[in-house]
C-alpha cells in the first residue's frame, strides 16, 4: 500500500496522550463493534475510560473529549457523522487509518500501541486477537518491521532493558507513558513471552513436564503444607465458608485437596496433568480427582454450580493476558455467593527451568503483578473480599512473595 503520510510540514501527525486515546479507542471499536460505530460522545467517553486494555486508565470528562474531537476534526484526523431520523445523533469516525494508509494488520498494531504504549511482540500478538489474527509472533514482527521501514517510519524498536525477555516497540505518533519513566520504576517483564509459540504448545510442555516429574513432585512437595500455616488456615477457611461442592483446580498430587477435605469440604481435585492425577489418586484414595483444564471447568454433577473454587499456584505458567479468561471461566461455574481463592507467586520476573526435579524440561514460571490479578477478578464480576501478601517460609519455599486473594460472586 502506498505511503499516504503528507510530505509537507511535520511528517507525522503529532498526537497528545488524549489524542492517542481517542483515536485508538475509535480504531478499536470500529473493528470490534462495527454495528455501534461511529461512536456517540458518550460512547467515546466510555471507550476512552474503560479500565481494561488501557494504559494508563483515564477519566476524561465529556467536555474535554468533545473539545479534543473538534480539534481532531479540524486537523483531518476525525470527522462528524450524523445518524438517525427524525432525531439526529452526532457521532464520530476516525480518519487516522486512512491518513496513514494502514493495512488491517498494521492498523491493529497501531491501535494497541496507541491504547497501551510500548509493548513486546508477544504482548501485541495476544492483544490484537480481536482486531486482526496474527498466525504467530513472527507475523507480528514482520508487520512491525514493515511499519518501521516506511519512508516515514511509524514505529521504532526500543533497546531491551534489564529484566525484559524481548525488545519492546513504540509508535512514533507522539509521547508515550514510557518515555520518561520514574527513577524507581521496576523494569517491565514481558509476561506474554510464555506464549511465544502459542498456548497449546505451552500446555503440552507443561503436561509433559509434570507427567514426568509427578512422583518426584509428590515426594518433594506432598507434605509442604505442614510447614505453611497461612496456606492451611486460608484453605480451611474457604472450606468453612462454603456449603456447596468445592473444585480444587491445579491440584497437583492432592495436598491442597487433602486440607480442604479434612476441613469438611466436599471437594474434587482437577489437574491438567494425567500423571499428577494418577499420583493424587494413589496418595489420597478416599478423595476424588479428575484430569481437566481450569479454563474448561464444568459444573459439578451433584449441584448447579461450585460453592467454591480454589487454585493454589494453578496460574504460575500463564501469561498476564490469560488471567481475565481464567477468572471468567471459573466465575461462570461458581454459584451466586460462591468463593474463589487463588494463590500466586508475586513479582516482576519469569523464571525459566530446564531441569525440574531431575527431569529435562522447558518450563516458565510467571511472577504475577497483584494489580493485574485483582483487575482480572473484577472484570469477571467477582468482588475481592480479602487479599494478602506473605514472604517465603525460610528453608521450605523458594524466595518469592506469595499473593493470595479471596473473592466472592455476588448473590
Amino acid at each position: 500500500m502506498p505511503d499516504q503520510i503528507p510530505t509537507t510540514g511535520h511528517p507525522l501527525p503529532e498526537l497528545s496522550p488524549i489524542d492517542q486515546r481517542i483515536l485508538g479507542a475509535l480504531m478499536e471499536k470500529q473493528r470490534t463493534v462495527p454495528a455501534s460505530y461511529p461512536l456517540s460522545l458518550n460512547a467515546v467517553r466510555t471507550a476512552c475510560n474503560q479500565t481494561s486494555s488501557r494504559e494508563p486508565v483515564t477519566d476524561y470528562d465529556a467536555q474535554t473529549l468533545e473539545t479534543q474531537l473538534q480539534d481532531l476534526k479540524r486537523r483531518g484526523l476525525a470527522k462528524v457523522v450524523w445518524t438517525g431520523r427524525p432525531a439526529r445523533t452526532l457521532k464520530f469516525h476516525e480518519l487516522l487509518t486512512e491518513r496513514l494508509g494502514l493495512a488491517p494488520d498494521e492498523a491493529a498494531l497501531i491501535t494497541v500501541l496507541l491504547l497501551r504504549g510500548a509493548q513486546a511482540p508477544g504482548e501485541l500478538k495476544t492483544r490484537t486477537e480481536r482486531l486482526h489474527r496474527f498466525a504467530d509472533r513472527q507475523q507480528v514482527e514482520e508487520c512491525l518491521d514493515r511499519l518501521a521501514d516506511r519512508h516515514v517510519p511509524l514505529v521504532r524498536r526500543l533497546d531491551r532493558q534489564a529484566g525484559q525477555h524481548d525488545h519492546r516497540w513504540r509508535h512514533l505518533l507522539g509521547p508515550t507513558p514510557g518515555d520518561t519513566p520514574a527513577p524507581a520504576r521496576v523494569p517491565t517483564v514481558d509476561r506474554e513471552a510464555v506464549l511465544t509459540d502459542g498456548s497449546a504448545a505451552r500446555d503440552a510442555r507443561m503436561v509433559a513436564a509434570y507427567d514426568s516429574a509427578a512422583e518426584a513432585y509428590a515426594e518433594r512437595f506432598g507434605a509442604q503444607l505442614d510447614h505453611q500455616p497461612f496456606d492451611r488456615w486460608l484453605l480451611t477457611r474457604v472450606a468453612e465458608l462454603t456449603d456447596g461442592p468445592v473444585a480444587d483446580v491445579g491440584c497437583g498430587p492432592g495436598q491442597t485437596t487433602r486440607v480442604l477435605a479434612d476441613a469438611g469440604a466436599d471437594v474434587t481435585g482437577f489437574d491438567l496433568s494425567p500423571g499428577m492425577v494418577e499420583v493424587a489418586r494413589a496418595s489420597h484414595p478416599d478423595l476424588a480427582f479428575e484430569t481437566g483444564d481450569l479454563l474448561k471447568l464444568l459444573r459439578p454433577p451433584t449441584a448447579a454450580a461450585w460453592g467454591a473454587i480454589t487454585g493454589w499456584f494453578a496460574l504460575v505458567h500463564h501469561a498476564e493476558s490469560e488471567l481475565p479468561d481464567a477468572a471468567g471461566a471459573l466465575a461462570r461455574v461458581l454459584a451466586p455467593g460462591g468463593w474463589l481463592a487463588l494463590a500466586l507467586h508475586a513479582g516482576n520476573e519469569i523464571h525459566h527451568d530446564a531441569d525440574f526435579l531431575g527431569q529435562g524440561v522447558s518450563l516458565d514460571f510467571v511472577r504475577h503483578d497483584p494489580a493485574a490479578v485483582l483487575q482480572a477478578i473484577s472484570a469477571a464480576g467477582l468482588e475481592t473480599v480479602e487479599r494478602y501478601v506473605r514472604g517465603p517460609v525460610a528453608g521450605v519455599e523458594e524466595s518469592t512473595d506469595r499473593f493470595y486473594v479471596l473473592a466472592r460472586k455476588p448473590a
